[in-house]
């Protein structure tokens, strides 16, 4: 089934909103999981055939392997398992994927988990995850699809943590304006699955790591807070990340950190652990396949295109400002591109939240700021996350031109993080519900020729 958001025929009013639109919705197609695995993962005769690029084959036997597993999480984890059931059907004899976008599936059960917040079904849910990761013994193959959204939907307290420790600690963490690897330093140190512990829990049978990445350079040890990968961060970091964004967590989050920066407690698995020597981890979607996509639609419209970057970090109303001065730069001067033009970026931005803040998310953010600076209808900016849902909120991000709010307005908003309401009121909000992808956000902004 094609993606789509709700109310395009209303929010293609224009031929650069409907460009925007379809940019969008290419890239978030691209980069389905379901769509991934079609194109990498093969079965020849009873060889399970991994072709993460065009330069690299890997083949696995199953034949030799006495059960085969499939565990995992994350926003789309479903979709990859489901994409592997398509191929290897009754080969599958068990697993468990957790996640907040179920599909059915015959051979895998699918538990339920929550994002961005984790939950106590999420921990139960886990649980039956590590104990599916236990039970694997030597002989068998266990297949791991993680996605974007793993860290949340994955909740593991570690030693005597409990579940609002951690969810205090995630909301805390949401809000501080800190990187995804710094929040990830701590939600490792501070769980039982995450950074290389789900390898040492499946240790010694063999493990394929099977993964859609959503984070800025598609680092394994940040996908899903790396559960199959070695974590270059230790108790230290994770407690120097609380104190450089003075962020207010549980006493009992504190001093477990602490206790494991003391030497009580084992550090993460780290590179040359032997717990790896059987895990292979592949990177099977990321934003670049977004990226490329959008691009290609815009191409063959007869744009000028640029991807800017696949790692654009840091606020995103700042980022915003930088991404329509670039345009405002195509329409004066020709460069770097001469309109029409359509240029591009992914990553994934940040919003430090004011005490008394509103709803949004980063995308939205990042519109509602791209949107005050505009001064001319010839520009159009969209902005998304890819799995559908930006921040906290029902929307995925936002559709904007100069003529969406009035600026004072807007700015009136992003002072109280408020963006969700004025988008919503203006009408400009994109809504798909879950996208069954999640390659982090992914924005486009269309120049045209001045009329």
């Amino acid at each position: 089934m094609s993606f789509t958001f709700a109310d395009e025929d209303r929010l293609a009013r224009t031929q650069a909103h409907e460009l925007a639109l379809s940019c969008l919705i290419a890239g978030i197609e691209a980069a389905n999981p379901r769509r991934a695995v079609d194109r990498i993962v093969d079965l020849d005769g009873s060889d399970l055939l991994v072709r993460p690029d065009d330069d690299s084959t890997y083949r696995y036997d199953l034949d030799v392997y006495d059960r085969i597993l499939v565990v995992g999480g994350g926003n789309a984890a479903a979709h990859l398992a489901s994409g592997l059931e398509g191929i290897l059907d009754t080969r599958i004899d068990d697993g468990v994927v957790v996640t907040d976008d179920p599909v059915a599936i015959e051979h895998v059960d699918i538990e339920p988990g929550d994002h961005p917040v984790p939950s106590e079904r999420g921990v139960e849910s886990t649980r039956s995850l590590l104990d599916a990761a236990d039970r694997a013994g030597e002989g068998d193959l266990v297949l791991a699809a993680f996605t974007g959204g793993g860290s949340a939907l994955l909740p593991a307290p570690a030693g005597d943590l409990a579940l609002d420790d951690l969810r205090a600690t995630a909301e805390a963490l949401l809000a501080s304006g800190a990187t995804i690897d710094e929040i990830n330093a701590v939600r490792k140190h501070c769980s039982a699955i995450k950074g290389g512990r789900l390898a040492r829990r499946a240790a010694p049978a063999t493990v394929v790591g099977l993964v859609v990445s959503d984070v800025i350079g598609d680092d394994r040890s940040v996908i899903a807070s790396g559960p199959l990968a070695p974590d270059p961060t230790t108790y230290a970091d994770a407690l120097a990340v609380l104190d450089r964004y003075d962020v207010d967590v549980p006493a009992a989050v504190r001093e477990h950190l602490q206790c494991g920066d003391d030497g009580d407690f084992a550090e993460t698995p780290t590179d040359g652990d032997p717990v790896f020597e059987r895990v292979e981890t592949h990177i099977i979607a990321s934003a670049t396949d977004a990226l490329d996509a959008a691009r290609g639609v815009a191409a063959d419209r007869g744009y000028d295109t640029a991807i800017l970057s696949s790692r654009v970090r840091g606020e995103a109303r700042e980022a915003a400002r930088t991404h329509v001065a670039i345009a405002e730069e195509c329409r004066a001067t020709g460069n770097p591109l001469t309109p029409p033009a359509v240029v591009l970026s992914g990553g994934e931005t940040t919003v430090t939240l004011t005490d008394d803040h509103g709803s949004g998310g980063p995308n939205q953010e990042f519109a509602l700021s791209a949107a005050c600076e505009l001064d001319a209808a010839d520009i159009v900016v969209a902005s998304v996350d890819t799995d559908g849902i930006d921040g906290n909120t029902d929307a995925a991000g936002a559709l904007v031109d100069a003529e969406t709010i009035d600026p004072a307005a807007g700015r009136a908003a992003l002072d109280r993080n408020d963006a969700y309401s004025v988008l919503d009121e203006a009408g400009a909000l994109l809504r798909s519900g879950p996208s069954g992808t999640n390659v982090n956000d992914l924005r486009v902004i269309v120049v045209e020729e001045r009329s």
